[in-house]
């Protein structure tokens, strides 16, 4: 059977869910599409996300590429009371589950929620959607912290300024790499590590770019040197044992639904 927290990723087209809640009374999951912007929480009956991995529609990730990671052991004091203010509110909607995930109760408790906080309704839903997007943990709702110009620290972004070095082609700036990119990234190296015997940065970096660019303009594509760098800060996939790459993609499968 599921869990709260646990990640199913689809193939075609390619989705990834979070399951935020279970329903066991009524069989139902209610779910987070990760990866998308303007994402709300939806309802699934158990029985077809069950079905949906046991014939290879979709996978249960046993990795969450999604998922905060562990905040520096140094973090400044505003970041940590930026963190509490935002769980605070957070924290106080989650009691209010399941009726948190109906669109118009949520509507009204964002209302009352904002005007209790003193904070405006975006910044409550902006939390919302972090907490769930993030793994539903304390972390997930740490800003996005980092100093410009400190060794080992992700520079801030300023509006229209690209971070970096130029390109040498000098064509467009290119992008800056954002939380929702470093997400991508994140989600792309999971699933071709989990599909691939060897792992590969170039391969998996075409594949990426198969999957989530397809047909996207140029300057609204991440270069390899952004994809390289952040999986380096992010952390590369750990190498496969030879019994695990030995292991067929049938057992495989079988594996991650005996987690049902």
């Amino acid at each position: 059977m599921f869990l709260p927290n646990d990640v199913i990723q689809y193939a075609g087209p390619l989705r990834t869910i979070r399951v935020l809640w279970i329903d066991r009374p009524r069989a139902l999951a209610y779910t987070f599409e990760l990866g998308l912007a303007h994402s709300q929480p939806r309802t699934h009956p158990l029985a077809t996300l069950v079905e949906d991995v046991q014939e290879g529609r979709a996978r249960l990730l046993l990795h969450d590429p999604y998922a905060a990671p562990p905040p520096p052991p140094l973090l400044p004091q505003k970041y940590r009371d930026l963190q509490n203010k935002a769980w605070d509110i957070v924290s106080a909607l989650q009691a209010q589950v399941p009726g948190l995930y109906q669109p118009r109760e949520r509507a009204a408790m964002v209302a009352r929620c904002a005007e209790e906080y003193g904070v405006s309704r975006p910044s409550v839903l902006r939390y919302l959607r972090r907490f769930w997007e993030r793994g539903q943990t304390v972390d997930a709702l740490l800003p996005d912290y980092g100093n410009s110009g400190a060794r080992g620290k992700t520079r801030g972004v300023s509006a229209g300024v690209k971070r970096g070095r130029p390109r040498k082609s000098g064509d467009h700036p290119g992008l800056n790499t954002d939380a929702d990119m470093r997400a991508t990234f994140r989600a792309a190296v999971a699933r071709y590590a989990a599909t691939h015997p060897e792992f590969s940065r170039r391969a998996a970096y075409r594949q990426m770019l198969a999957d989530y660019y397809r047909g996207h303009a140029p300057d609204a594509v991440p270069t390899f040197g952004q994809f390289n760098y952040w999986l380096d800060k992010d952390g590369a996939p750990p190498q496969r044992s030879a019994a695990r790459r030995s292991a067929s993609p049938a057992a495989a499968a079988v594996q991650s639904v005996m987690r049902l």
